[in-house]
């Protein structure tokens, strides 16, 4: 048993679960270290956001803004029509919470930027991804300029929903 400032710890160890009393009353502290690969897209598909330098501003906004609203983003990538991005899910925020955050102020940002009417298309996708996957994911989202030399959006976009099983 441990005490500090006057306050008694008590620590109790179960396999992979650590539970902390202070003073006789469970942690209020949550913790959850929840990976979400984020896809979502512009209207219609259309490759709206081409010029590298609105690209480079997209991607600065979003990592400024998540940072801004306790999004923990590991790494992201701006396409001329859909964006990926891998981020750490808060504890106080829902996976369409974030989506709506990132997706309304990201477009709002666009919209200030461009001489035209922008806007992302209604749905988006979400996966998760284990601890043991983290590098993988970082690399295909980092090299998908590579990739969409090869692949369209959309194929890409549908292997994903076949890979895990929603197409």
């Amino acid at each position: 048993m441990t005490s500090v400032v006057g306050c008694k710890i008590t620590i109790i160890r179960i396999p992979t679960v650590l539970t902390v009393y202070m003073g006789g009353h469970m942690s209020t502290r949550s913790y959850s270290k929840l990976w979400i690969h984020l896809i979502w897209g512009t209207y219609k598909r259309e490759k709206l956001i081409t010029s590298p330098e609105l690209k480079d501003k997209l991607s600065d906004f979003l990592s400024s803004y998540s940072k801004d609203n306790n999004i923990f983003v590991k790494t992201l990538f701006v396409n001329s029509d859909h964006v990926h991005i891998l981020l750490d899910l808060p504890t106080d925020k829902s996976i369409e919470e974030c989506v709506k955050l990132l997706k309304g102020a990201s477009s709002n940002y666009v919209n200030k930027e461009v001489n035209f009417k922008f806007n992302w298309s209604k749905g988006y996708a979400a996966f998760s991804v284990s601890e043991s996957n983290i590098d993988k994911i970082i690399t295909y989202i980092n090299k998908q300029e590579e990739h969409h030399r090869k692949k369209s959006y959309l194929e890409e976009y549908t292997g994903f929903l076949e890979k895990h099983n929603l197409g």
